[in-house]
């Protein structure tokens, strides 16, 4: 080789080092901005790739259902399957339980209070219940349970008490009650994913019981305003989510009542810092299953519907089948796509359930269906849930079936 020809290949290669230095040094100051992104058919750190990073944090699932309930038959089922020894309500939850168990948080509603563990307990129209169901819901996998409705106060303060201490022992989170004022003004908080969860619940009346002396906050009552400051006194507690349940609505009204509508409306569109205040809705009381719904982007549950009940009659007198047919609510929870801004609901689920008197369990319809296609009984209750549920058109928002 020639001294020129050496001589060439020498300017060449250092040509290349400049360039190629030069092109190391652009792309690592703009790395950063890219970091973990792409663009379609790029691979990550590829110049021009600027797909944002994916959010960070752990999304969860939430399973939310409806009003526990119960009455002297479902005492007596449950006395039954204890053999003699208290009652036990496990062999109730047993079909529900791996839909209620897979949940990240699992929230359920109790509607009437605790009697001592020896009772004597009642049914309707002053509800008092083995203490015993606490269990059956922990085992289940509930986190734990709204506590506020007109069946809150049917034995005073003493049954508020009782119950929220067998919540405390059995590990069941509750909101919507209190023993204490200091009890009654801390956030109920859980931890979901990467998310702080917050559960408020509120009842729109006591069925006439006063609240007890000198104790005014010992039944959250449904005020809009009360439930506007307590949603973002949450969010200054560290909630990421907010979710709200309300003991409202019109008894075996399939059709949300105005008080519902407008409620849901006005909550749904509050606002702070151009974040919504609540972020979820979550129903009970009518006995019946209501519409789901997305009202300002956010979803609203009217009624949940019975999740454990005895024989229900409506106004009229008759049997109604409706009291034993309730749903579950599933909503998958995505962390914001920025820091500041909402925990986006990306799949929404409803799954029709029923309370088989015959068989003493609720019953997840699909679930049943799937193993035995041919039970017309769970046919007509799944039908009769899902055009209930889907009444308002929350399909054409995503709404579906779950199992």
């Amino acid at each position: 080789m020639t001294k020129r020809i050496r001589h060439a290949l020498t300017l060449l290669s250092a040509a290349l080092l400049s360039t190629t230095a030069a092109a190391c040094s652009a792309q690592g100051d703009a790395a950063p901005a890219r970091l973990g992104s792409s663009a379609a058919g790029a691979p990550a750190g590829t110049p021009g790739a600027s797909t944002p990073a994916a959010p960070a944090g752990k999304g969860f699932t939430l399973v939310a259902s409806g009003d526990v309930l119960p009455h002297t038959s479902v005492i007596k089922r449950a006395a039954a399957d204890a053999d003699g020894d208290g009652h036990d309500f496990r062999p109730m939850f047993s079909k529900v339980k791996p839909l209620v168990s897979a949940a990240d948080l699992a929230l359920c509603h109790m509607e009437t209070i605790y009697g001592e563990d020896g009772g004597p307990f009642s049914g309707y129209p002053a509800f008092v219940s083995p203490p015993s169901v606490a269990d059956a819901l922990k085992d289940a996998g509930y986190d734990g349970c709204s506590t506020a409705s007109n069946h809150t106060l049917d034995d005073g303060a003493e049954g508020i008490a009782r119950t929220l201490a067998r919540f405390d022992k059995v590990g069941l989170g509750h909101a919507g009650s209190a023993r204490t004022a200091a009890e009654a003004a801390r956030t109920t908080l859980y931890t979901a994913g990467s998310a702080k969860v917050a559960h408020l619940a509120y009842t729109y009346d006591t069925n006439g019981y006063p609240m007890p002396d000198g104790q005014p906050w010992a039944v959250n009552l449904t005020k809009q305003d009360k439930i506007v400051a307590d949603a973002r006194a949450a969010r200054k507690a560290g909630a990421d989510v907010v979710l709200v349940s309300l003991h409202w609505g019109t008894e075996w009204q399939t059709e949300p009542d105005d008080t519902q509508l407008e409620l849901g409306r006005a909550l749904t569109a509050s606002q702070s810092g151009g974040r919504p205040d609540v972020d979820m809705i979550l129903g009970t009381h009518a006995h019946i299953p209501q519409a789901y719904e997305k009202v300002n982007g956010t979803w609203i549950v009217y009624g949940m519907g019975d999740q454990v009940a005895g024989e229900m009659f409506n106004y009229s007198g008759a049997r109604d089948m409706r009291g034993n047919y309730g749903s579950v609510g599933r909503f998958t929870f995505a962390p914001p796509a920025a820091p500041g801004q909402r925990w986006q609901v990306t799949k929404a689920e409803f799954v029709p359930q029923m309370m088989d008197l015959d068989a003493g369990k609720v019953v997840n319809l699909p679930a049943a269906l799937a193993e035995d296609p041919g039970d017309s009984e769970y046919e007509t209750a799944l039908e009769a849930v899902s055009e209930a549920v889907l009444s308002r058109g929350a399909a054409k928002d995503g709404l579906t079936q779950g199992r």
